[in-house]
């Protein structure tokens, strides 16, 4: 029998399989060849007679996985940033967009808690939700952005649409919101919500197992609860592969003069020719330095 694995916990593993959840293990087999069922797996399950448990029995293909938090099988990643507590830190949000693009699925990004960054601006006599107006800017032309407030239902209609059909994870820096937004689409999932820490302006860690949701009675759309996501390590990156992760330097690359160009100061670079035309952002561009330096350094490749 075919299932989908929507929770694990202490070494059991739920599958849904059509309108049944089965509570399984996992064959001892799977231990010796170094391999552990994924929440987001799709996998074949024994059920056994007269046993409270089934037996997970085969691990099927992975479209790909992730060791922190442990999930595979992502179609899109949504980044999800703050308009505001806390305020968005431009390079952290590159990380996880760098982070998605090498794992190959869609990425949307969104912005959370735009009402509070407006009523923030209004009451402070400034123009309104200049992080909204920057993030749009500079993120519209590569990624679909969508705006969500506490009480809106256009930006949060916009965000069902987008992931329709989709198996969705939530990442982002802590505090911006990923539990909230999950609650909003699905009231029954009950994901935990924590204060932001008054010193660090930071969320508190809130999400203390992976699960999966579907948010549609067809379970077309399913969406992950995770604890994770909210940082990660230097790049597992090549210099030369970090280029085609940045899709606006990316569609410049065949341009540049030198075919091991890497955009820095090379003569006849034509990222860098896009750049001064205003044609890719100089605060990704930043980002790019950055993390190609950290590769560097990190003195793996």
């Amino acid at each position: 029998m075919k299932g989908l694995i929507i929770k694990g916990i202490a070494g059991f593993y739920y599958v849904k399989s059509g309108d049944a959840v089965f509570r399984c293990k996992a064959r001892g087999i799977f231990k010796q060849r170094d391999l552990k069922p994924a929440v987001g797996d799709h996998v074949i399950v024994e059920v056994i007679p007269g046993n409270d448990d089934s037996l997970i029995t085969e691990i099927l293909p992975r479209k790909n996985s992730f060791i922190r938090p442990f999930i595979a099988n992502v179609d899109c990643f949504v980044i999800v940033v703050a308009a505001i507590k806390p305020e968005p830190v431009w390079q952290v949000l590159d990380r996880f967009l760098v982070m998605a693009e090498k794992s190959d699925t869609d990425i949307i990004v969104c912005v959370n808690k735009c009402d509070l960054a407006e009523d923030t601006a209004k009451a402070k006599g400034k123009k309104a939700a200049s992080n909204i107006e920057m993030l749009k800017e500079i993120y519209e032309p590569i990624y679909p952005v969508v705006c969500l407030g506490s009480t809106d239902t256009s930006g949060i209609s916009r965000f069902r649409e987008l992931i329709k059909g989709k198996t969705v994870a939530l990442a982002g820096p802590s505090g911006v919101g990923k539990s909230t937004i999950l609650n909003r689409l699905i009231p029954t999932a009950s994901a935990e919500t924590g204060n932001i820490s008054e010193k660090s302006q930071r969320g508190k860690h809130t999400t203390r197992h992976a699960e999966l949701f579907p948010i549609d009675a067809a379970a077309e759309t399913m969406i992950f609860d995770t604890p994770g996501f909210t940082s990660f390590d230097i790049l597992e990156s090549e210099e030369a592969e970090l280029q085609h992760l940045f899709p606006e330097i990316a569609k410049h690359i065949g341009t540049c003069k030198y075919h091991n160009c890497r955009h820095i100061a090379e003569p006849g670079c034509g990222v860098l020719a896009a750049l001064e035309a205003g044609e890719i952002s100089r605060g990704r561009y930043e980002s790019y330095k950055t993390l190609l330096n950290e590769i560097k350094q990190s003195g793996q490749y």
